[in-house]
């Protein structure tokens, strides 16, 4: 006869309910199995397994563990599973009525959680009068002194309540730097609202982690100077920062940064007894509760002389609260939760020691991994992607035993994040802190590896980005190939293996090119020796040739020599200059007799060369810049342009019917600027000798002129203290520059164009950017 159909149990519904459906999915999967052959195993009787089953209430472990044996389950697994429904339960049990907990164990107050954040109503104002002075501030606190918290129920609520009183406010911004600050958050420090003047807030919590986490300098360095531009008014933000008071000396290693703290910092001290009496009061009065009086004065004594006691009051405030008795927490729950001491470590054992075997393995990997040991300063969180926490060893486990650590509150879940409760879990639980000493070095290991392979996935796994020597030696020491539960992502598995294949590859290829040297050192060397023996026979050919070509020049060059000089004596005056010429030539092929009595008396000759061919005053000369041309300008309105080889001029004289005062050459020599006496500019092709262009548009006159070294822009110097600069080919006018007061009496370019400096009767220099 068959038995009775079960009424259906809903998973969803509790804790009971989703023990009771698994139970019932184990039975089922032992097709055929009833309850009356299921008692016959286990010993106990059908109505006990089916009520086990039910679905309300838990069943005793002994009737669980029955239950499992008679359908072939794994005892140990479903004594863990039960435990945690057990638990749960508890806690359902702990916070029924649809009340929320009073305090927030290890997590930080958030900006809703205002409501139950008490104790730090004065330091709140001290730092809301901090950020309305400052644009740019810093808090430091030891770890666990509530920097965090502060920040988010304190500050925030109170800039949100005292608008009138603070700055205009457009936004606030929370958030944490990570490994790559810049790249990350450089989007969160532009201003939310640039058609208005109220500010952007942006509060940088755990500052600490651009040393700790971000290992670029030059991503720390431009993000620290984009937070640090929130000192001018223009930028539109307002920035806080909150840092770890160990981490205080690194902050001034940073010159600006340091700078910027000097006024403009507070530190987070110890609550006052009266504080702590709130916080630990308040919370719970805020929900109709009450705190015995002598809990209160134990958690004030003792939290008063432990440095960062606040997370561990927090968190025994809360493992009391889920032992209340009625409407009162009493020392007795304080006692049964391990006290101030010892209530991480329990809650933190208490979950460790439920699960099983491999799901404790899991726990430790995932635990370590969000650990960054520190070097020389205490060990830190590190938060991670949750994909990051699915290594090789039993990544089926990873998602429950996440689930159950953040279930206890050790383990924060935000996103695709995870992240340890708060750095307490470090200090206060023994089993944590036992394994972080046992791998610290691997440990440091493995945050360099991740790192490297974060980035070398980031380049799409260039081969220039993988471990090579020293590193990857230690990498491979502490994660050998042949452990296949070395803790590896999948990636940082890949990371290292292309690491070595790379170096394995790179190790035969120079071997082979070793090989290959030594032949072709064996097969050089017996070439080497047929090659000199061949060139010595070849050098003293050359020799023997060589001599006899020498004397047979040396001849030629003494008889060209003293032609030479008979040459130059014959026309000492008719054309000194050529004489001198032929006087050094004959020297330079010779020193003969003949040419050093040349040269001596060429030497003797006065030196000068006279240009000829202005009528009136010469007013200006300018040479080319390879020095071969001469321009010359004078009253008589003539510009000559001379070859400086031969002295002649080039072209015919340039009519400039106005004279010339001043004639300026462009560093190509093609062009030719003059300035007239009548203050006029013009322009010419140095080719052609035809005038280009006349400059207009100045109803001054014109000082000086100056050409930039591209030869492109002329610069004009004129009166009433202006600056004109032209566009050589137009003759345009680019621009006006003004400024001095007076005459412009020079001006000059600086030799790459970018720099104009003029002077001025104003008795002023001013430089000017040209570009």
């Amino acid at each position: 006869m068959a038995g009775r159909r079960e009424v259906p149990v809903d998973p969803g519904a509790g804790p009971v309910q989703r023990f009771a459906f698994e139970l019932r999915k184990l039975r089922a999967e032992a097709v055929g199995l009833t309850y009356r052959a299921m008692a016959q195993r286990a010993g106990f009787s059908i109505t006990t397994l089916s009520q086990a089953a039910g679905g309300d209430r838990l069943p005793t472990l002994p009737v669980v563990l029955a239950y499992v044996r008679a359908c072939g389950g794994d005892g140990e697994e479903w004594e863990a599973r039960w435990r945690e429904a057990v638990e749960e339960a508890a806690f359902e049990e702990g916070g029924a009525n649809g009340m929320d907990p009073p305090y927030r164990g290890l997590a930080r107050f958030e900006a809703g959680d205002s409501d139950r954040f008490f104790g730090r109503e004065r330091l709140t104002s001290d730092l809301l009068n901090l950020v309305c002075r400052e644009r740019f501030a810093a808090v430091f606190g030891p770890s666990g002194s509530g920097k965090s918290s502060l920040l988010r129920a304190g500050l925030i609520p109170a800039l949100r309540h005292n608008q009138a009183g603070g700055p205009r406010l457009a936004a606030i911004r929370v958030l944490s730097p990570g490994e790559r600050p810049f790249g990350t958050h450089s989007r969160l420090l532009t201003p939310a609202d640039t058609g208005s003047a109220a500010d952007t807030l942006v509060i940088v919590d755990q500052f600490e982690e651009i040393f700790t986490l971000c290992h670029d300098p030059e991503e720390r360095f431009r993000f620290i100077n984009l937070l640090l531009a929130a000192r001018l008014a223009e930028s539109r933000l307002r920035v806080l920062i909150a840092v770890r008071a160990d981490f205080y000396g690194r902050c001034a290693e940073q010159r600006d940064l340091a700078e910027a703290l000097r006024d403009a910092t507070m530190l987070v001290g110890p609550m006052t007894p009266v504080e702590l009496r709130e916080a630990v009061v308040k919370p719970a009065a805020a929900r109709g509760l009450i705190v015995e009086q002598a809990l209160t004065a134990r958690l004030v004594d003792e939290v008063a002389g432990a440095p960062g006691g606040l997370p561990l009051l927090s968190h025994v405030l809360l493992e009391t609260w889920l032992r209340r008795r009625g409407g009162k927490l009493t020392l007795e729950g304080y006692q049964a939760a391990g006290g101030l001491d010892g209530a991480i470590a329990k809650t933190a054992e208490d979950v460790y020691t439920r699960l099983t075997s491999q799901q404790a393995d899991v726990a430790r990997s995932i635990l370590l991994r969000l650990i960054s040991p520190g070097d020389g300063t205490p060990d830190t969180r590190r938060p991670a992607r949750r994909a990051e926490l699915d290594s090789t060893r039993h990544p089926e486990e990873t998602a429950l035993v996440v689930e159950r650590l953040a279930r206890a509150r050790l383990l924060t879940l935000d996103g695709g994040n995870v992240d340890l409760a708060h750095e307490a879990l470090i200090t206060g639980w023994p089993r944590l802190r036992g394994w972080i000493e046992q791998d610290r070095e691997r440990l440091r290991i493995h945050r360099k590896l991740t790192e490297a392979a974060t980035a070398w996935a980031e380049l799409g796994r260039d081969s220039g980005a993988l471990y090579r020597g020293a590193l990857l030696a230690a990498a491979e020491e502490a994660f050998p190939a042949i452990d296949a539960d070395g803790g590896l992502t999948s990636m940082e598995r890949d990371f290292l293996s292309s690491s070595s294949t790379a170096r394995d590859r790179e190790e035969e290829a120079a071997a082979r090119a070793t090989r290959h040297l030594r032949q072709f050192a064996a097969t050089l060397s017996i070439l080497l020796i047929l090659a000199l023996t061949a060139g010595l026979i070849a050098w003293k050919q050359y020799r023997t040739s060589e001599q006899q070509r020498h004397q047979a020049f040396t001849a030629q060059q003494i008889a060209l020599s003293r032609q030479l000089a008979a040459q130059s004596a014959s026309l000492l005056e008719s054309n000194p200059d050529l004489a001198s010429l032929l006087a050094v030539q004959a020297y330079r092929t010779s020193p003969t007799k003949e040419a050093t009595a040349s040269l001596f008396t060429a030497a003797a000759l006065p030196l000068q060369r006279r240009l000829t061919g202005h009528t009136k005053a010469v007013e200006s000369v300018a040479f080319s810049p390879n020095g071969r041309t001469l321009a010359s300008g004078g009253e008589d309105g003539k510009v000559w342009l001379w070859d400086m080889v031969t002295g002649r001029p080039h072209t015919a004289p340039t009519e400039d019917t106005e004279g010339a005062g001043v004639v300026v050459l462009s560093a190509d020599a093609r062009t030719l600027a003059t300035q007239g006496l009548d203050g006029k500019v013009r322009l010419w092709d140095v080719t052609t000798g035809k005038r280009h262009t006349t400059l207009t548009g100045h109803t001054e006159g014109v000082g000086s002129v100056a050409f930039s070294p591209d030869g492109h822009t002329l610069a004009t110097g004129e009166e009433f203290g202006k600056i004109g600069l032209w566009d050589v080919a137009t003759g345009k006018r680019r621009t006006t520059l003004t400024g001095h007061t007076g005459t412009v009496r020079s001006v000059a370019f600086s030799p790459d164009g970018h720099t104009l400096a003029t002077a001025s009767d104003d008795k002023t220099v001013r430089l000017w950017d040209v570009t």
